[in-house]
């Protein structure tokens, strides 16, 4: 057992990092063969499946905002922090992308 965890937030959690890993997973493929790249045998384009990914990375956020792990609008305020002060370090990025 986890300290100070129950069960159900080990399990909520567990959930986000799978699905986190599964999207690192995704843009690892990306930076090898690029977003419109696919496996030899067929099936989605690599730009489908982090988007595939990324949604599922947003469920299990919303299901942690939903049992009160996390807060959405402290989540939503750093989005905005983060989309403010990164804009310094994105050198190939048109300005006020945000």
């Amino acid at each position: 057992m986890i300290p100070n965890l129950t069960p159900a937030e080990i399990e909520r959690l567990a959930l986000l990092g799978e699905e986190m890993g599964e999207a690192i997973q995704v843009i690892g493929k990306i930076l090898r063969h690029g977003y419109e790249s696919c496996h030899p045998n067929g099936g989605p384009r690599n730009r489908e499946l982090l988007e595939k990914e990324l949604g599922d990375v947003r469920a299990a956020m919303m299901i942690m905002v939903k049992a009160n792990d996390l807060c959405l609008g402290a989540i939503w305020a750093h989005e905005k922090n983060k989309e403010k002060n990164v804009q310094r370090y994105l050198h190939h990025q048109q300005k006020d992308f945000a």
